[in-house]
């Protein structure tokens, strides 16, 4: 893989604002990723806000199998051309796109996929899903529907709500084509369709079954009822989530065995409160106790390895101030 150089780093930068200045004015409510002022929690709020409040009965989730890799620079090019009038930077954006990949020391022109590494990659990769997607479903693919129809994007990745199953079936035979006249494909292994919202609970009640769960934007996504029987959308952090960070902070941790305990302790203070500042929502509250419990787990065995002489009984852990680490909280209420 070849990266841009510090000055085509700013150059890029540059190009990348002025896009993202012009683009807010024609990207859709739907959209969340790579727009300034705009982050997922704000994506899983919409979402949320679709289920509870409309008459949301299934929910289409999809997945695009390598999308920044299969990005058509033919098609990324007329999409700029038809917002961007300046030769300049058309033929910057041309530019980076016949960059290429490095293979083995050789540099290999690509026909598809965006720029790598670079700052501009986000934006030209959110206005290819603007026209692919955003404005296919919004402007023509919500007038085929007969009931309530929604979508959410962050990046490359987006859930679909509907009211009546026979539109979420018109998407799945839809989008398909719309995707492969795009050089886009959806993986069949993670696209979906499934029966989630108000009803759900009480419709798979009859059957002795509970409603199928979906995962969005790193949150599994459960069918529940508050403390008032209403219908309620529990968000836990999901198993591959914690899976990721809990792998990270083994690896960290078997990578610095050896450092001072107190230089461990900010270490890992840091990266959970990485952990909380994202996963920190309503009904989180066990399972990020949970991975509290799995890090302070991984640091004694990290702490046993290195010492044989004495092995580290809780007793004597819980009562020293450099072992303690912070403990989560709700964070993001309203979301």
């Amino acid at each position: 893989m070849t990266f841009p150089t510090v000055e085509d780093r700013l150059l890029q930068r540059a190009v990348a604002r002025i896009l993202s200045a012009i683009y807010e004015q024609d990207f859709l409510e739907l959209s969340y990723g790579f727009r300034p002022g705009r982050n997922p929690h704000q994506a899983l709020r919409a979402l949320r806000s679709h289920i509870v409040v409309g008459k949301v009965r299934h929910v289409y989730e999809a997945d695009i199998r390598g999308y920044f890799n299969h990005i058509n620079h033919e098609w990324l090019r007329k999409m700029v051309a038809h917002r961007i009038a300046d030769p300049a930077i058309l033929s910057l954006v041309g530019k980076w796109l016949r960059a290429g990949v490095m293979q083995d020391g050789v540099v290999v022109r690509v026909y598809e996929g965006s720029p790598q590494g670079g700052p501009v990659s986000p934006v030209l990769a959110n206005i290819y899903l603007h026209y692919v997607l955003d404005l296919w479903f919004e402007r023509k693919f919500k007038t085929w529907c007969q009931g309530e129809a929604y979508l959410v994007r962050f990046a490359d990745d987006f859930v679909a709500c509907f009211q009546y199953k026979r539109d979420a079936e018109r998407l799945d035979r839809t989008i398909k084509w719309r995707m492969k006249r795009f050089n886009l494909e959806l993986a069949p292994e993670k696209t979906r369709m499934l029966l989630f919202g108000r009803f759900a609970r009480d419709r798979m009640a009859m059957y002795g079954k509970k409603p199928e769960t979906f995962e969005f934007l790193g949150f599994k996504h459960v069918c529940g009822t508050d403390l008032n029987g209403k219908t309620a959308i529990v968000r836990i952090p999901s198993t591959k989530s914690c899976r990721k960070f809990l792998d990270r902070t083994h690896e960290w941790l078997k990578g610095h065995m050896h450092w001072k305990r107190r230089d461990q302790q900010r270490q890992l203070v840091l990266m959970l409160r990485g952990f909380y500042q994202y996963f920190a929502l309503h009904h989180c509250l066990s399972k990020l106790f949970w991975i509290l419990g799995e890090v302070r787990r991984q640091w004694r065995r990290s702490l046993r390895r290195r010492s044989q002489r004495h092995r580290m009984f809780w007793s004597y852990l819980e009562s020293r101030s450099w072992f303690e680490l912070p403990r989560p909280k709700i964070l993001h209420p309203t979301v």
